[in-house]
């Protein structure tokens, strides 16, 4: 049975005893502005007391009495013992008077406590009969067979035995309609008083406000559970705080029996599939509306309007299908909800999937290990209480979660036992002493503190909890079950088995919860002396923290960008665009355009290659160039920040930060429109102003054609390989294919010399020439190879001719102004490198004012836009911020904040009691 609780007066419920000694009644008319509203949630006194003086009229008074949470408890009297059954009668007369003047001085309380004593009164009678009753010695038996009526008992003795059965089913009957008259007097004041405590709640007067402290303590205790349910500890610091877990096997009845004791049809409901797939935590307290809300989330969900409960289905529901991983069936992950409403019994509730036997078709294989393992996780804890919900209306034998829960508590000590579906097991069964011998503790191995039968519904999920309600008290006052004395009344329906979980439940909250706020105290000490032995000068910042502190430093690295000056962005600009297509403007426009005969089929061919680069190539390869420069100058401001005192802790995070910043950004594509024109323009233009202009082009073009010829000459040494003094000084040798290349270039360099003015390609005869002239020196050579040779060397004697006739154009200008007029020297080619050195620094300007003036903002809105959506991912900062340094301030944090909460939730307890 249940635990003694003797250190408790009284088992009546809460609002009796405040309605009886802390709500001032006179003071509570006063204070509330409608009178007669009030008046009519107030009970009828009138009524109750005559109700009262009817049963004082036909019972006695004791001195034990139970409560209707079925708990034994001894009255506070003058310290006489209790009186017994033998002598009860004589003092009746005497004790009745007594406990009349003791009890009426208590009011209310002290009628319900009358009526307690006379049920305990009736109880004792009745056992003290039934024991004299199987205590009287049977008759010797008779050698012979004797006709009826039996003549070995005497005519008064079968009448004296006939009138005991009389008085025992008498006395049992009497009880029987004395537990349910108490039974439905206290279920009507509660009703009565549901709207009463409603209004009590509303009200905003310091005097009435008692209810206040009990609905933030279970509120604060839940708290301390969140958290906890977050907590990893590094320290083997285990959650050890009570919780009321239920347990039971698939459609036992689990979630019935939650929302019967929440009051509101909270859950999702399937027909024998698994509905519940992931723990989900019900912290129920008492408040002046009928609501509930996620941790998570600000919805209130009002359990009084039909859309809202169908809401709060779906929303638990796809919640739980979330929490599930791929592939799985059941997630671990426990999903926080609070209930509140008028006399909701607080406690913290964690309703688990029900235990399978066997994996059905759609399961994960492993989902029968899984529930066990979460089931086992949650029993494990020393101090929570196990509510076992077992189907009544199914063979015992085929329970699974028995033999879970005698594992985890052999001894019963904290583990209530909940026969779900008794209607359908009274129908059912052909003997009802089965129900007897599950509720006594008989039937099954486990042991527990208590055994409760209740009845959840008729099984249509339309229900409502009133009409369930209803239905559970019609079923048992007609039972059978009850009235043969089977069941007890205390141990009967959902109210009372509520009474007595939480009951329990703070029993063991005032037990244990000093005792972990001891243990975090312990955790934390460790933590701070890992912390200052390890990063003695650093502050405690959490993962959220370094979080903050790098988001600062990246935002001041992006503003930095609009501090580079104008200057330096252009230089850079023209030198990487320049990088970027001086290949092509050589090799496909200058080079072909130089082999022409004269200056206008030069001017000719640049102009119409130029346009069409304009075209298509140039303003493409131009914002290519723009956006590598802005993504360079990004990551070169980054790197330097680092060295300024830089917490490399931050790398991971910065640089994945640069990364998505940079994947996100678009340039704007409408600049290239009119970039394009703004290149035809700056490549039109053929007309140098003044002289150092000129000789700026001049220096442009020596530098471009200078790199191209030390290029071109690398090229032909790696074709010919080490000349002599390299084969002396490094002791190299040609190889076979350097040696032919060689040999090659020595016979093609003669046929320059000879015609110094070749065009740019051989001809036939002239390969054949070549070829035939080394296979008289014992060379083979292909053709390919010869004019591969060739190209080479005809680059290297084009560009020092041009480099030749570029430092001729150095004094060109003057020629240049008269157009060439009466002049041997042309210097196009001078005029086409300004031109193209005039473009390059055009565009670096505008793309230097596209990137201040707009792009440069725009990614600095990427890079707050990216820090937002990281900030809100914990997944990704746990996986960027990362470390012993991080985790033990991670772990600092939590210890600190469950220890202060807890040592609040302790005082607030202290101050309660």
């Amino acid at each position: 049975m249940l635990p003694d609780l003797s250190e408790y007066n009284w088992v009546i419920p809460d609002f009796v005893w405040e309605l009886s000694e802390h709500i001032d009644l006179e003071k509570l008319a006063k204070a509330l502005p409608e009178m007669e509203e009030i008046a009519k949630l107030l009970p009828d006194l009138d009524k109750i007391g005559e109700n009262f003086s009817f049963l004082k009229s036909i019972l006695s008074s004791g001195d034990e009495v139970k409560g209707a949470s079925g708990l034994h408890l001894l009255l506070e009297t003058s310290g006489e013992p209790p009186l017994n059954a033998t002598d009860a009668a004589a003092a009746a007369a005497a004790a009745q008077d007594s406990s009349d003047k003791q009890y009426k001085k208590q009011g209310l309380l002290g009628e319900l406590i009358v009526i307690q004593q006379q049920i305990q009164r009736h109880e004792e009678e009745v056992r003290q009969a039934a024991a004299a009753n199987s205590a009287r010695p049977p008759p010797p038996p008779e050698p012979a067979p004797s006709p009826p009526p039996n003549p070995s008992l005497s005519p008064p003795q079968q009448k004296r035995k006939s009138s005991d059965k009389e008085r025992l089913d008498q006395l049992q009957e009497e009880l029987l309609r004395t537990q349910l008259k108490y039974q439905r007097m206290l279920e009507r004041l509660e009703k009565e008083n549901k709207e009463l405590r409603k209004v009590v709640l509303q009200k905003d007067d310091k005097g009435i406000h008692q209810r206040k402290v009990k609905k933030s303590l279970i509120d604060m205790y839940s708290e301390v559970l969140d958290i906890l349910s977050d907590y990893d500890s590094n320290y083997n610091t285990q959650d050890h705080l009570p919780r009321v877990v239920v347990v039971g096997d698939q459609s036992a009845g689990k979630t019935s029996v939650l929302e019967m004791i929440a009051q509101a049809r909270i859950f999702p409901r399937g027909s024998g599939e698994m509905m519940t797939r992931s723990p989900v935590k019900v912290t129920l307290s008492e408040g002046p509306h009928h609501v509930a809300m996620f941790k998570d989330s600000g919805r209130e969900f009002d359990l009084s309007k039909e859309d809202d409960l169908a809401a709060l289905r779906r929303e638990i529901e796809l919640r739980m299908r979330k929490s599930v991983k791929e592939g799985q069936t059941v997630s671990p992950e426990t999903i926080s909800l609070s209930v509140k409403g008028p006399g909701i019994q607080r406690m913290v509730l964690v309703d688990l999937p029900g235990v399978i036997s066997t994996v059905t078709a759609g399961m994960a294989a492993d989902t029968k290990e899984t529930i066990f393992s979460i089931s086992k996780a949650y029993m494990q804890n020393p101090n929570a209480i196990i509510l076992c919900i077992q189907d009544g209306s199914v063979d015992a034998e085929r329970s699974i979660v028995t033999d879970l829960v005698s594992q985890m508590d052999p001894q019963g000590k904290r583990t209530i036992f909940v026969l779900t579906k008794v209607d359908l097991a009274e129908k059912n069964l052909a003997s009802p002493s089965r129900i007897q011998q599950i509720v006594e503790g008989k039937l099954f191995p486990m042991k527990a503190l208590g055994y409760f039968a209740v009845v959840t519904g008729k099984g249509s999920s339309g229900e409502s909890i009133d009409s369930i309600k209803d239905y559970e008290e019609e079923f048992f006052q007609n039972s059978r079950l009850l009235r043969d004395g089977m069941l007890k009344a205390h141990q009967v329906t959902t109210k009372n088995l509520s009474l007595a979980v939480s009951d329990c439940f703070w029993k063991m909250v005032r037990e244990s919860v000093e005792q972990q706020a001891d243990v975090f105290k312990a955790s934390r000490f460790n933590l701070e002396t890992e912390w200052k032995n390890n990063y003695p000068r650093l502050r405690e910042l959490d993962r959220n923290e370094l979080f903050e502190k790098a988001k600062n430093e990246i935002l001041d690295e992006v503003i930095s960008l609009s501090q580079v000056t104008p200057k330096h962005w252009e230089a850079i600009l023209q030198k990487k665009l320049w990088e970027r297509v001086s290949t092509h403007v050589i090799e496909n426009i200058y080079l072909p355009a130089a082999q022409t005969m004269n200056s206008g089929t030069f001017n000719t061919t640049v102009d119409i290659k130029l346009k069409q680069w304009t075209d298509k190539q140039l303003p493409h390869k131009a914002l290519e160039v723009a956006w590598e420069t802005l993504q360079e100058e990004f990551a070169r401001f980054m790197a330097e920040y680092k060295g300024k005192d830089q917490d490399d802790i931050f790398d991971k995070l910065k640089e994945a930060v640069k990364d998505e910043s940079i994947k996100r950004h678009k340039w704007n594509e409408r600049a290239m429109d009119s970039l394009r024109v703004i290149q035809h323009n700056a490549l039109e233009d053929r007309s140098i102003t003044d002289k150092p202009q000129w000789d700026a082009a001049i220096q442009f073009m020596e530098e471009t054609l200078q790199a191209r010829l030390n290029d071109t000459e690398s090229v032909i040494g790696d074709m010919v390989g080490p000349d002599w003094k390299q084969r002396w000084m490094n002791w190299t040798n040609r190889t076979p294919e350097q040696h032919i290349r060689n040999e090659t270039k020595t016979e093609l360099e003669r046929l320059l010399k000879l015609h110094e003015d070749h065009t740019a390609y051989l001809a036939n005869d002239e390969v054949t020439t070549v070829r035939k002239n080394l296979e008289g020196r014992g060379v083979e050579v292909d053709p390919v190879l010869i004019k591969d040779t060739w190209h080479q060397l005809y680059r290297r004697h084009f560009l020092q001719k041009a480099l030749s006739h570029c430092n001729l154009c150095k004094r060109g200008f003057y020629y240049y102004q008269r157009h060439f007029v009466d002049s041997e020297l042309e210097c196009n080619d001078v005029v086409l490198f300004w031109r193209i050195q005039r473009m390059l620094g055009i565009t670096a300007n505008t793309l230097r004012q596209q990137l201040t003036n707009t792009e440069v903002r725009r990614l600095e809105k990427n890079v707050k836009e990216v820090l937002e959506d990281f900030g809100e991912d914990t997944e990704k900062k746990t996986h960027l911020i990362t470390g012993r340094r991080v985790q033990l301030a991670e772990d600092l944090k939590k210890v600190r904040e469950i220890q202060e909460k807890l040592e609040a939730f302790i005082e607030a307890l202290h101050k309660e009691k």
